[in-house]
């Protein structure tokens, strides 16, 4: 073999063993395992804590009280989460009465509602 075949033959080697890796990193992550995690910190699928939920309807409660008749999006950044990660929170406060809502979809604006 010449000078140029080995390091060819080196070089592919290499190759496959660095998509080798990544591959099984994919597939590591895609079941659950290793690190597997989104840039809001939770496993894709995995349930967040009562306590966190909480805690982020508790925050959601207190700015909205003194920032009514904002949108989600204006929200959002101020709290520093993301439209996601508070979909279930709003929609319990909802429930509850805790937060009121003016308007549809992207233009719904958010009230404080009873304590």
């Amino acid at each position: 073999m010449s000078n140029y075949q080995m390091e060819m033959q080196k070089l592919v080697t290499q190759f496959v063993d660095q998509l080798g890796d990544l591959y099984k990193s994919a597939v590591t992550d895609a079941l659950g395992g290793g690190n597997g995690r989104f840039s809001n910190g939770h496993s894709k699928g995995a349930k967040r804590p009562p306590q966190e939920l909480e805690a982020l309807a508790d925050k959601f409660v207190s700015f909205v009280k003194s920032h009514e008749g904002l949108r989600i999006e204006q929200i959002h950044k101020e709290l520093g989460t993301t439209t996601k990660d508070l979909a279930l929170p709003i929609r319990k406060l909802i429930a509850e009465k805790r937060v009121k809502t003016k308007g549809q979809k992207r233009s719904t604006t958010y009230y404080a509602g009873k304590e």
